[in-house]
């Protein structure tokens, strides 16, 4: 009987697979073993893609009329840093006695791109079925329940694909415009800091972050205070505001500075003596019954810009803090655009 080999993206996920299944693992050098089983483990990206000089030595020097670079045909390679890992991985899936491998990379989009690449460089034998491992937590049910119902790899090839998609776009966007940036206004920022030389940074996300950021900082530098004043009154049980509707003769009035306020107290006070002593009429009242929904689970951003308004903390440290908790069985995996638990 074969062999099945599990790859989680960190060591520290291996060893809670290792709790659930067996308590007979070997630990050796870059993995667990048991008669059955052998799990082994990236450290996040094993593999990335090339940089222009490997398709051709001429590209590494910066010049316009090389761009833009578009490959034809993909060039990856090993992290140096993490080459003995991918090396250990590599021997673990050619072995003979191996029937199956595991992917049980986090559960998103980059999670499936970091194991794809390995299995794309290492290409093992097609006889071997390629299995995939979904969990949304790091309970012993979950583990359980995510090795019994694991699927066909082929089944998250979409996701795949988008994966693969999206450091395309990141590369040729950086890539080609970091290098354009630069060559044309390199020059003129390395003056302005003093500096030999400077480079422009350019990346999808990046770049219309920094413009946002801009665009707000500039608002706020730009930001001159209006005054306005609006018109409250004062009934026995209740305290109401005055608010312009579209029946009122101050619809769309250059008066107002808003839907309930005016530009000029005089404007203001005009109306309250309008209205002073006056009985004021209920036109309408409704009452009706709501269903409201739970609210949904937090996704990864929507959790960073809830801790940023009630704790000021940063993105880092809300993801680094919610990392650590998913590996301590706290809470889900936090490094997903999902709201929803799968089913």
């Amino acid at each position: 009987m074969g062999k099945k080999i599990i790859i989680t993206e960190k060591p520290s996920v291996a060893m809670e697979f290792a709790k659930v299944i067996s308590k007979n693992f070997t630990r050796r050098d870059g993995y667990l073993e048991s008669e059955e089983w052998i799990i082994t483990w990236c450290v996040g990206h094993l593999v990335t893609m090339s940089y222009p000089e490997k398709y051709n030595e001429q590209l590494k020097y910066w010049r316009i009329e090389t761009l833009p670079f578009i490959p034809k045909d993909w060039k990856y390679e090993i992290i140096p840093q993490v080459e003995k890992q991918f090396n250990i991985i590599k021997s673990l899936m050619t072995r003979e006695d191996i029937e199956a491998i595991y992917n049980a990379g986090d559960s998103g989009r980059e999670g499936e791109y970091i194991q794809r690449l390995v299995l794309m460089m290492i290409k093992p034998d097609p006889k071997i079925k390629i299995k995939r491992i979904w969990i949304d937590s790091q309970t012993e049910d979950e583990i359980r329940r995510g090795i019994t119902e694991a699927k066909d790899a082929s089944e998250y090839d979409s996701l795949s694909d988008s994966a693969y998609l999206r450091a395309k776009e990141d590369y040729l966007i950086g890539i080609n415009f970091s290098r354009m940036l630069t060559l044309m206004y390199g020059q003129k920022l390395s003056n302005m800091l003093n500096e030999e030389r400077a480079s422009i940074s350019i990346g999808r996300v990046m770049t219309c972050v920094l413009g946002m950021v801009v665009n707000k900082e500039r608002e706020i530098r730009n930001f001159v205070k209006t005054p306005y004043y609006k018109v409250q009154a004062l009934f026995k049980d209740f305290q109401a505001e005055w608010k312009m509707t579209e029946t009122s003769r101050y619809f769309e009035s250059p008066k107002l500075y808003n839907d309930t306020g005016f530009k000029e107290e005089a404007e203001a006070k005009k109306l309250i003596l309008e209205l002073q002593g006056k009985e004021a009429v209920i036109e309408e009242i409704k009452k009706s019954k709501v269903k409201e929904a739970a609210p949904l689970l937090f996704n990864l951003a929507e959790l960073q810009n809830e801790c940023s308004k009630k704790f000021k903390i940063s993105p880092d440290k809300t993801l680094e803090i919610a990392q650590n908790l998913y590996e301590k069985k706290l809470v889900t995996y936090p490094r997903t655009d999902a709201r929803v638990l799968s089913t």
